[in-house]
């Protein structure tokens, strides 16, 4: 076995939950022989050529939205949801709490967020100066059987998360943390169920040989973007899982004037309800304010929608997602199949891209038409989507939970059902079957662990950090 093939720790994936679980190795001193390997590219390498050419280009081999060190969320807004002091659960980020407490998760909040401080984080936080405005909006919400939660936000901006994962990235090579980038793990080395390595093969050069790298720690760190490998690599290797959520829904987009006060006092708020009659749990998600709708490539050139908001560059329109979560149960146990086909459904509809409908067309039964989209009072944000139908794909249970849900918003936020506010769709959540860990984050595949989004521990960029953290702190 080539000696230079073996590492003490390999992590795959270099998103956050990676990136940070190799910084706190270095703080450690247990950063002699750490290999990370990411399908996509550098993180100076990355940007989207939609804004240049005006639509996506499908970039080959992989999206350089969703793939690249930094991963997927850090190009999205670059939003860190932290906490409230007088909290005494944790609302925001999934489920890392469950495994080390919610003390110690504050804690570790508090670790990461000065970490991103250091690293040029804006100090500035939001959603903390207007506590009497927010409690008359949550009251507001109550009436209406709607929650809502509102935490301190630090805003990286899409641009200067760039910049702040650019030194990161800098500060891991210099500690002679070794990356392969535009390497894909094609498979998992696994013998007596304990893991021993993995297979790899270039992502540039189809020619090149499969390359094999040992060691008998392995971190899974994949995000969202990988959640179909990882279910492909538990039903091979019968890594024990238990059945997964998937989000779907829409990006809605609105005039900033409409939003002003949740911008303005929340920068975010997370609104979740239950709307009648079927009492899913429908949530507000990744708000933009004065941002920008954008599109994203998933495996398999699946094109789906997501927001990012700059520091800088402003709109004139608040963005944010609606979506609706799906638990399924015997007899049907695929999640990201029923995901990935309806957002097949409505690329076709689309002709690969993002279909874009006014709501009031959604309320006449009719399609939107480019004539009425130009006429329309809101200007869409991103010129490739398609206007079309996207109730011809989004099954009517999650449309009617959506629709309804935009109803009950309005009695909170007057305008927020004016007919000429857009949805655009398909926005999806894919998370992996929830892959079963012990409190030290491993497996049921002895020296195998799971950490952030995509094995459906944390939703988000600082809990996805936080998991890395501690990650290094369990080895």
């Amino acid at each position: 076995m080539d000696s230079k093939k073996n590492y003490d720790v390999i992590l795959i994936g270099m998103g956050p939950s990676s990136i940070f679980c190799a910084y706190e190795l270095i703080q450690l001193g247990k950063a002699k022989n750490v290999l990370l390997i990411e399908q996509g590219k550098r993180v100076e390498e990355r940007y989207c050529p939609i804004e240049k050419t005006g639509k996506c280009t499908k970039c080959k081999p992989f999206c350089n939205i969703t793939s690249g060190f930094s991963g997927a969320g850090a190009f999205s807004d670059g939003k860190l949801s932290l906490y409230n002091e007088e909290d005494d659960d944790i609302h925001v980020g999934g489920n890392l709490h469950k495994y080390i407490g919610v003390e110690e998760t504050k804690k570790l909040i508090d670790y990461t967020d000065k970490i991103y401080l250091e690293f040029g984080a804006d100090p500035k936080l939001e959603g903390v100066k207007y506590k009497e405005e927010v409690s008359k909006i949550r009251k507001k919400a109550q009436r209406e059987g709607i929650n809502l939660i509102d935490i301190p936000i630090r805003h990286l901006g899409t641009e200067k998360a760039h910049e702040l994962y650019g030194k990161l990235e800098k500060y891991l090579e210099d500690n002679n943390i070794t990356m392969k980038f535009q390497t894909i793990v094609q498979d998992l080395i696994i013998e007596d169920n304990k893991v021993k390595g993995v297979v790899t093969k270039s992502a540039k050069d189809e020619s090149a040989e499969q390359e094999n790298f040992y060691s008998d720690k392995v971190i899974i760190a994949i995000g969202r973007k990988g959640a179909n490998w990882l279910s492909d690599m538990c039903n091979k290797h019968n890594i024990e899982t238990r059945a997964g959520v998937v989000d779907i829904g829409v990006r809605y987009e609105l005039p900033d004037a409409v939003m002003q006060d949740i911008n303005k006092y929340m920068y975010e708020g997370k609104f979740i309800g239950r709307p009648y009659p079927f009492k899913d749990k429908v949530r507000t998600f990744c708000q933009n304010p004065s941002g920008f709708v954008s599109s994203e490539v998933y495996d398999n050139n699946l094109t789906l929608v997501n927001g990012h908001s700059y520091k800088d560059k402003k709109s004139t329109n608040t963005n944010l997602a609606i979506l609706v979560s799906h638990n399924f149960e015997h007899p049907f146990n695929k999640p990201i199949e029923y995901g990935r086909n309806v957002a097949k459904n409505l690329n076709e509809l689309g002709k690969g891209n993002v279909v874009v409908q006014r709501l009031g067309d959604i309320n006449r039964g009719k399609r939107t038409w480019p004539e009425e989209l130009e006429r329309n009072t809101v200007v869409p944000t991103l010129k490739s989507a398609v206007p079309g139908d996207i109730t011809f794909a989004i099954g009517y249970r999650t449309m009617t939970d959506i629709l309804q849900f935009i109803k009950e918003m309005d009695k909170i936020i007057e305008g927020f059902a004016n007919p000429d506010n857009l949805l655009y769709g398909p926005e999806i959540k894919f998370y992996s079957n929830k892959v079963l860990i012990d409190e030290k984050f491993e497996t049921s595949v002895k020296g195998l662990y799971s950490i952030g989004d995509g094995g459906g521990m944390t939703r988000g960029l600082m809990m996805a950090s936080a998991s890395g953290v501690q990650m290094a702190r369990n080895l």
